[in-house]
């Protein structure tokens, strides 16, 4: 009898060994992410036309210069995790004052998404539809997008990948297209943000991805049957848009897709913050802007011939066949670190810079929208001071408003 316990004890610790090795092997492994969701489609609408008579150009043409509320919604861990209050009204309200007429709006879905259904909060939906209501309430037309959200979209290019991603593109868009279906064409979706595509066969599943977009969002019906959609180029870079991006995705309305690409050229003036082994940061852009004492920091390359270069990449691949194309975002760092002339001369470039873009990117049938995380400290981009409700950086706002004036 106490041998057979004995032996009894044994098989039950090896027994307990062994579950406690699968536990923690399960822990170590994601849980499978679903290839197939629940249909958010269930209340699909005629379609209707009333408040969509502007097609993609038509639309283009009632915008001129755009602004990102970067670091906001798509913060992870909520709206205000990232240092920014809550957008509001008032925000909106100032942002068109200063003479933006569209709003891009960045937007983290999957954290408010339950893993094993895609069900997105009914809160988080709310407070969306919201804010979009405020931008349509001050007249200006708002794109909203699946931002970078974790990476789920952005970061899996692969076959393995590519269903499930696939399965999580359909159920999100068609809530958000329900969900802001019965905004007129004010109201603008965006497919993804930055998608990390580097070659064609990885171009092939993104434009898989922006197809299941499309068809999710037209298969909602009402509005959303003509509503302009927007799909990224790969890594919405403009030289591998202009190589990989061949083809734009299958519609079931003519004239009612635009491409979106984004710029921070040349780099090391755009976003660098140190210098490196392998080069030093550009404090002073344009030719008439460069510095006779600091002149290891002027730019040296991506100034007013390359932006001109590629803005008509651009235009010849998309603009010229009837298809718009927003600069989504574009930007270059505050360097007020720096002091005295230096400073001032940073700055004076910086804002030809800004004017240069915009009246660039124009001249070419592109939209520009001006990237701001709402950090107004140095390496910055911050044009307003949201938590006072003031304009922090008038110098590269007027920049901006020049720019887009054609001045």
């Amino acid at each position: 009898m106490n041998r057979f316990m004995k032996k009894i004890g044994l098989a039950c610790a090896a027994l307990l060994v062994l579950g406690l090795a699968l536990a923690a092997l399960r822990a170590r492994t994601p849980a499978p992410v679903p290839v197939h969701y629940p249909s958010y489609n269930s209340n699909p609408l005629p379609a209707d036309m009333s408040g969509m008579r502007d097609d993609a150009v038509h639309m283009a043409g009632r915008m001129r210069l755009g602004w990102n509320v970067g670091n906001t919604m798509e913060a992870i861990g909520g709206e205000t995790n990232w240092g920014n209050p809550l957008v509001s009204n008032s925000l909106i309200r100032l942002v068109r004052q200063s003479g933006f007429d569209a709003i891009r709006l960045p937007v983290a879905w999957d954290q408010y998404a339950d893993p094993g259904t895609g069900k997105i909060s009914d809160t988080w939906l709310a407070r969306v539809k919201q804010v979009v209501q405020y931008c349509v309430d001050n007249d200006m037309v708002v794109l909203v997008n699946i931002h970078w959200d974790g990476g789920w979209l952005q970061e899996n290019f692969t076959a393995d990948r590519q269903a499930a991603v696939n399965a999580k593109q359909k159920a999100y868009w068609e809530q958000i297209a329900t969900l802001l279906r019965d905004f007129d064409g004010r109201v603008l979706f965006a497919s993804a943000n930055e998608p990390d595509v580097k070659d064609a066969g990885q171009m092939a599943i993104l434009a898989s991805y922006h197809q299941t977009f499309v068809d999710a969002v037209r298969s909602t019906g009402g509005r959303n049957a003509y509503r302009v959609l927007v799909v990224q180029g790969p890594s919405t870079d403009i030289e591998k848009t202009n190589k990989l991006m061949t083809a734009m995705p299958t519609d079931t309305v003519p004239g009612r897709l635009m491409a979106e690409v984004h710029f921070y050229t040349p780099f090391n003036f755009a976003l660098m913050t140190k210098d490196e082994a392998w080069g030093k940061q550009a404090y002073y852009w344009g030719a008439a802007y460069h510095s006779r004492t600091d002149t290891a920091h002027n730019a040296t390359a991506g100034e007013e011939a390359l932006v001109d270069d590629l803005f008509g990449r651009m235009k010849a691949q998309f603009v010229d066949k009837g298809i718009p194309v927003l600069l989504g975002e574009f930007g270059a760092i505050r360097r007020s670190q720096l002091t005295g002339g230096d400073l001032e001369r940073h700055l004076a470039g910086r804002a030809y810079y800004h004017k240069y873009v915009v009246k660039t990117a124009l001249k070419n049938g592109m939209i520009p929208f001006y990237w701001d995380t709402g950090d107004l400290g140095p390496n910055s981009f911050g044009l307003f001071d949201r938590k006072n409700g003031t304009v922090f950086d008038r110098q590269t706002l007027d920049a901006l408003r020049e720019g887009a004036s054609g001045e």
